[in-house]
C-alpha cells in the first residue's frame, strides 16, 4: 500500500508573481524556509534544496513542469535515499487581491520515510511563507525541534 497524498491549501494576500518568486528565488526561500531552492526552473532541469549555512543539499530532484507563475511540478528526494522519491505540485491561482496556493505532495512509495517528514514540514513552511509574504516577518518554525512536538507519538497534542 502506498502513502496518501498530502494536500495543503492556503490563501495569501499577494500576487502570483510574488508567490512564484517566494517558491523559486533562493533569496526569499532562505528567509522563511531556512534553505535555498536552486534551479533555473525549466522543465527537465535539476533543482536542489540547499542548507543556507553549510550548503549541504537536503532535497534534490528534477523540474517536471514549469509554468510561471501558475504551476510547478518537481520530483523530491533526500539525496542520501534517492529511491524514496515523491512528487510536489504547486498550483497558484489569482483571486482578486490574493492567491490560492495548493501544494500537493504525493507519489510516495510504500514505507516512505519522506512521507512522515513532509507531513509536519509543509504546514510549518507554508505558514511561514504566508507570514513572510503578507507582513515581511518570519517565525522560528524550527523551534519545535527537540520538543515533544517533534515526536510522532506526541505531535498530535501540540
Amino acid at each position: 500500500m502506498t502513502n496518501p497524498d498530502f494536500i495543503y491549501t492556503t490563501y495569501i494576500k499577494t500576487t502570483p508573481g510574488k508567490l512564484w518568486a517566494a517558491i523559486t528565488n533562493p533569496e526569499f526561500t532562505r528567509q522563511y524556509w531556512g534553505h535555498d531552492n536552486v534551479s533555473d526552473w525549466k522543465k527537465g532541469s535539476k533543482w536542489q534544496h540547499v542548507s543556507g549555512d553549510d550548503k549541504h543539499v537536503k532535497i534534490a530532484g528534477q523540474v517536471l513542469e514549469s509554468v510561471p507563475p501558475k504551476r510547478l511540478v518537481l520530483t523530491w528526494a533526500d539525496p542520501a535515499d534517492a529511491a524514496d522519491d515523491s512528487r510536489v505540485t504547486f498550483e497558484i491561482d489569482a483571486l482578486e487581491d490574493m492567491v490560492r496556493l495548493n501544494v500537493i505532495h504525493g507519489g510516495f512509495k510504500a514505507g516512505s520515510k519522506m512521507a512522515g517528514k513532509v507531513a509536519m514540514g509543509w504546514p510549518l513552511v507554508l505558514s511561514n511563507m504566508k507570514s513572510f509574504l503578507e507582513n515581511g516577518k518570519v517565525m522560528n518554525i524550527w523551534a519545535w525541534k527537540g520538543t515533544d512536538c517533534a515526536k510522532p507519538a506526541k505531535a498530535a497534542a501540540c
